[in-house]
Parts: structure tokens; sequence; C-alpha cells
């Protein structure tokens, strides 16, 4: 853990603070944005889910808020397949599905994180831990951690966890837990350090 929080250190020098420190004010910026702006987040979400990033960003750009409330199951499949977008027939059920929750930003507005990621788990279908957490990240909240495979493989490189196989909710929580000391010791929030440790990984800063 020491040779890691060494290097997040010497990162925190560099201009990539910079380019991390927008971003996070970005995602602050979403506590004020429209049901419908929370609803494409949402849909994003849904859309990265083992698979990648940038298209899932191409994707929502070329969607907007209203093609992921109006465009039919099969309309928005096709729209996904041709971006060559992984899992595009579940991914568009799952977004159909999601439309329950038009206004999640109102439905979860009273809860804390734990309880909102608990919500979005248990009630829309296609997010799990990490993608819950990545929507409540990216609408500006601090406190969760976003355990792909880039930040495992980091945290397992550098021997603070074991790398699993399978990543159940109680062992999500529990690596989750050891990202929480890394981030007390750096004196940062777990946004600030998923971004930090995904351009380790990645040499980006997405969102």
């Amino acid at each position: 853990m020491i040779d890691l929080i060494e290097k997040v250190r010497q990162l925190e020098k560099t201009e990539v603070n910079d380019i991390i420190t927008k971003r996070l004010a970005e995602f602050e910026s979403f506590k004020t944005k429209s049901e419908n702006e929370w609803f494409s987040e949402l849909c994003f979400c849904i859309l990265t889910a083992n698979a990648k990033q940038k298209t899932g960003a191409i994707i929502q750009n070329q969607i907007h808020f209203e093609g992921f409330k109006t465009l039919s199951e099969e309309t928005l499949a096709n729209l996904i397949k041709l971006n060559k977008h992984r899992f595009h027939n579940n991914k568009a059920k799952y977004i159909v599905m999601a439309r329950e929750f038009a206004n999640i930003k109102t439905i979860i507005k009273d809860k804390t994180e734990l309880e909102a990621r608990e919500f979005l788990v248990e009630n829309v279908k296609g997010l799990g831990m990490k993608e819950a957490s990545h929507f409540l990240r990216n609408t500006g909240g601090q406190n969760l951690a976003i355990l792909d495979r880039h930040i495992l493989s980091l945290l397992a490189e550098h021997k603070i966890i074991e790398k699993p196989k399978t990543l159940t909710p109680q062992l999500y929580k529990q690596i989750e837990q050891k990202f929480t000391e890394l981030a007390s010791t750096l004196r940062m929030s777990l946004a600030k350090l998923d971004l930090f440790l995904w351009y380790m990984k990645t040499g980006e800063v997405l969102k």
C-alpha cells in the first residue's frame, strides 16, 4: 500500500490533479441538473456495465434523454449495436425498464449514498454495485468506490487485495473498505482516488 500511496502523492503534484479537480467539479454540478439529465446518466451507467465507457458515452450523446425515454426497445438495440457496444439487446431492454425511474433524482434525493446504491441495485435492472456507484459518483457522490477491472487490478498489483474471480456484493463492500482506508490515508474522497487510480491504469480521466 505504501508504494501506491507514494505514486498517488506524486501524481497529485502534476497537471493530472487539475484535470481531476475539474472533472469532480463537473460531477458536483450534476446536483443542480434536471431529472432528464439524471435519467440520461442512469442509462449511460446501464450501457457501461461490462462494456467500454467511451462507446457508452458516444451512444449517450447520440440518443440523449429524449431517446432513452421514448425510442422503442428495438431501435435502442440497433443504435447500440451500430456502435459495436456489447449486449445490445439486454442493454436496450434494461433502458426501457428503467423508464419507471425517470424521476430518479427525486426518488433518491433524501437517501444517503449507501441507501441510494442499495435502492439502485435492488430496483434498476442492469445495475450492479459498480454501476450504481458509478452513477452516484457521476451525479455528485463522493463516498463510494467504483471497483471496475482497472481498479481491482491495480489494488491487486500492490498487494492490497487478492484479485477476485467473482465480485459478490459482500466482497465488493470488503474491498471498498480497503479502498476507503487508502483514501483516508491520502486525505481525499473515494471519488478523487478512483480517478487517480483509473488514470494510473489507463492514462485517461473519463467520467
